[in-house]
């Protein structure tokens, strides 16, 4: 089935990519540039100079997945990372945002509630008890 969901992993290439590229020459920048393994089940998103087309690889049960988007006009606004990386993890919410066309300057974001946090509260809590 077709699907990317918050479940996934996605690392954004942090490179111009040439938009021939397709599954091989896509696998072997992820093998060779991310360090990355390409069958890992986390989708890698590639980005041309311009930023008007991106693409997806993801690994599925018996074969490769490549989403292709271009747009027609304007650009995908990338977020910011550190350069030294050679990638850059991003959430499910960020790509829906890139994908979207929602700029990632001036955003904040409201505190939220993080289960690992309440769990690690309750097992100091226990401890103190």
């Amino acid at each position: 089935m077709f699907a990317l969901t918050n479940q996934n992993i996605f690392y954004l290439y942090r490179y111009s990519t040439d938009m021939r590229k397709s599954f091989d020459s896509l696998c072997g920048l992820i093998t060779n540039e991310m360090e990355r393994n390409p069958a890992s089940g986390e989708v890698f998103i590639f980005i041309n100079k311009p930023r008007n087309r991106i693409k997806l690889l993801h690994w599925e049960r018996g074969g490769y997945l490549l989403y292709y988007k271009r747009l027609e006009t304007g650009t995908f606004d990338l977020p910011e990372f550190d350069f030294k990386t050679k990638d850059f993890c991003i959430a499910w919410h960020q790509l829906v945002m890139l994908i979207e066309g929602i700029s990632f300057k001036n955003l904040k974001t409201k505190k939220r509630m993080d289960l690992s946090t309440v769990h690690e509260q309750l097992h100091v809590s226990k401890m103190q008890v």
